[in-house]
C-alpha cells in the first residue's frame, strides 16, 4: 500500500463539464444532479477519509432505465463514471477522480418482491443492508450477510465487494446469499443475471459480478436469499490474557468440526476501547476476548456450547461468560458491531483485510505485535477469527504525513503477511484504492492479465471505477485507450 497516486484528469472533459451537466439534468431532472463544488465535496471520499478527490458532478438516478440513460451519456462522451452505494467502503472503492461523474444508487432504495414460499427477496440495490432482514422480519426471516455498517451500507455496495459480516462464518458471505441481478453496462444496456432459483444455468457471470467492485457494470436490483430466524441463538465470551493462545483456541474449535453461527476476536486495545464506548459488559482485564455464538434449539444450544467450553478449558481461559438473557445477548453484539466507531474515539485509523488459515492465527498475531514495535504505531485487532478474515486497525496521525506514510507501510506489510502465510490481500472490503499496488504480491503478471481482459470485455474503454483494483500503470495503460477515443469525438463535434 504505497502513498497512493490519482491519475492526472482529463482537461477536455473538465473544460465540457457544463455540457455534461446539461446533458444529465436532461436525463434524469435536475433534482438527480449534483454539480456545485460546495456541494461535490461531500462525494469526494468514501469510509477510506485519507484520500480524498472532488468529481466532476453527481448524478442520483431513481430507476434502472436512469442508470441506464446516464451510463449511455457519459459512454457516448468518454467520462469515467464511479459506481456508489453508501459510501460506507473501506479500501477507496468509491473514490472519484476530478473529471469523473459519481453515479449513486441511494434513490433506488424500494422492495419490489417478497417471495417466503421461495425465500428470496427482490429489493433496489440502495436499499441499506439491515433494511432488507426489516422488510422481511414480519415473516420471521432475516438476509444473513451482517457487515458491521449493516445499517448503513447498501445492497450495492455489498455485492461490488462481496461484503461478509459476523455471521458469515455459517451463512457465509455476499456471493453465497446473491441469487439474482439487474446490472447495466457501460454502454446502457440492461441485462438481468440468475434470477429466483438457486443454480441458474449457462455461465456463472453471477459469481464474475459479485466482487468485481464496480468495474464490470453498475447492479441496480438484486434478488436475495432469505432465511427463516433460527429457533434460538446465544453468545459466550472467552477471555485469554495471550493473543497467540486465543488464536490457538479458535483454531481448535474449528478442528473439531463445530460450526458456531460467528466467532468473533477482538485484542486488548479494542477491548477496552468498545467497552468505554458501548458498555457491553466486556472484561477489560484481559488481552484477547472471543464472542463465539451458536444456535439452535435450547438443546444445541447447550450441546454445542457445552463441546466449546470443554475445548476452551484446556487453554486455561481467564474469563468465561454464556450470555443469560437477550439483553446480555444484544449488549455483546452491540459492542462488537461499534468497534470502529470507538477506536475512532482513540486516534485516526486505517483497517486493513486480509485473510489467512485458521490455523495461522497465533503465528500472524504474534507477527503482527512484533511489527507493531518496529513501526511505533498501535495496532488494535477486530476480526471474523472463525474463517480468518483479519481487520487490524492501525492508529496514526491523520495530520502528519510521515506517520501516515509508516502506516500505509505497514498496512502494506500485514497484507503480503496474509499472503505469505497461504491467505490472501483481502476478505470482504475489496481491493479499491488500498491494495491496488500490492496486487502482484499474489497475482503474476499472467493472471493480471487474464483478470484484465475481462474487464476488456465488459468495459473495453476502462470508464467505470478507473485507477482502482489493478496497479496503477496498468489500468492507465488500459485507459489511454479510451482517452484517444474521447479525444477523436471530442475534435469530430468541434
Amino acid at each position: 500500500m504505497a502513498h497512493i497516486n490519482m491519475p492526472e484528469p482529463d482537461q477536455q472533459i473538465i473544460a465540457r463539464k457544463r455540457e455534461i451537466v446539461a446533458e444529465l439534468i436532461k436525463a434524469i431532472g435536475k433534482e438527480g444532479v449534483i454539480h456545485e463544488p460546495n456541494e461535490t465535496i461531500a462525494y469526494e471520499c468514501d469510509a477510506l477519509t485519507a484520500y480524498r478527490c472532488p468529481p466532476l458532478a453527481v448524478a442520483l438516478p431513481k430507476t434502472t432505465q436512469e442508470v441506464s440513460k446516464v451510463l449511455t451519456i457519459c459512454k457516448q462522451i468518454g467520462v469515467p463514471v464511479i459506481p456508489r452505494g453508501s459510501g460506507t467502503s473501506l479500501a477507496g472503492g468509491a473514490l472519484p477522480t476530478a473529471d469523473s461523474i459519481v453515479l449513486g444508487v441511494a434513490r433506488l432504495n424500494k422492495v419490489i418482491e417478497i417471495d417466503y414460499d421461495n425465500r428470496l427477496i427482490n429489493v433496489q440495490s440502495g436499499m441499506t443492508n439491515l433494511s432488507v432482514s426489516g422488510a422481511v422480519a414480519e415473516g420471521e426471516f432475516f438476509y444473513a450477510p451482517d457487515p458491521s455498517s449493516q445499517l448503513a451500507c447498501a445492497i450495492a455496495g455489498n455485492i461490488a465487494m462481496n461484503s461478509g459480516g459476523a455471521h458469515c462464518l455459517k451463512y457465509g458471505v455476499t456471493t453465497n446469499n446473491l441469487l439474482g441481478a439487474k446490472v447495466v453496462m457501460m454502454d446502457g444496456e440492461i441485462v438481468e443475471i440468475g434470477g429466483g432459483q438457486l443454480d441458474a444455468g449457462g455461465l456463472d457471470l453471477l459469481g464474475l459480478i459479485c466482487g468485481s467492485e464496480g468495474q464490470l457494470g453498475v447492479v441496480t436490483e438484486a434478488t436475495l436469499k432469505i432465511l427463516p430466524k433460527p429457533e434460538g441463538a446465544r453468545p459466550i465470551l472467552l477471555g485469554f490474557d495471550d493473543p497467540e493462545i486465543a488464536g490457538t483456541c479458535v483454531s481448535d474449535i474449528i478442528k473439531s468440526g463445530i460450526l458456531p453461527v460467528a466467532m468473533e476476536y477482538m485484542d486488548g486495545l479494542a477491548i477496552k476501547a468498545c467497552e468505554e464506548f458501548a458498555k457491553a459488559g466486556y472484561p477489560t482485564n484481559v488481552e484477547a476476548l472471543l464472542i463465539i455464538e451458536v444456535e439452535g434449539s435450547q438443546e444445541e444450544i447447550d450441546e454445542q456450547l457445552g463441546k466449546i467450553k470443554r475445548i476452551a478449558k484446556k487453554h486455561k481461559p481467564k474469563v468465561m461468560r454464556e450470555s443469560e438473557s437477550a439483553v446480555q445477548s444484544d449488549l455483546i453484539w452491540k459492542g462488537r458491531k461499534a468497534a470502529f466507531g470507538a477506536m475512532g474515539q482513540l486516534a485516526d485509523y486505517m483497517c486493513m483485510d486480509g485473510t489467512i488459515p485458521t490455523s495461522k492465527l497465533p503465528f500472524v498475531l504474534k507477527r503482527m505485535q512484533e511489527m507493531s514495535k518496529e513501526y511505533g504505531l498501535r495496532v488494535a485487532n477486530v476480526f471474523h477469527a472463525g474463517d480468518g478474515n483479519l481487520h487490524p486497525l492501525i492508529l496514526y496521525n491523520a495530520n502528519d504525513p510521515k506517520e501516515m506514510q509508516k502506516c500505509e507501510e505497514f498496512g502494506a506489510e500485514i497484507l503480503k503477511l496474509c499472503v505469505e502465510a497461504g491467505g490472501c490481500l483481502t476478505g470482504e472490503h475489496g481491493v479499491g484504492i488500498e491494495k491496488r499496488d500490492l496486487m502482484n504480491v499474489q497475482f503474476n503478471d499472467q493472471d493480471m492479465e487474464i483478470q484484465m481482459r475481462v474487464k476488456d470485455v465488459f468495459d473495453p474503454d476502462w470508464l467505470l471505477n478507473p485507477a482502482k483494483v489493478f496497479p496503477l500503470k496498468n489500468s492507465q495503460s488500459r485507459r489511454g485507450n479510451y482517452r484517444e477515443h474521447y479525444r477523436e469525438n471530442y475534435k469530430a463535434s468541434e
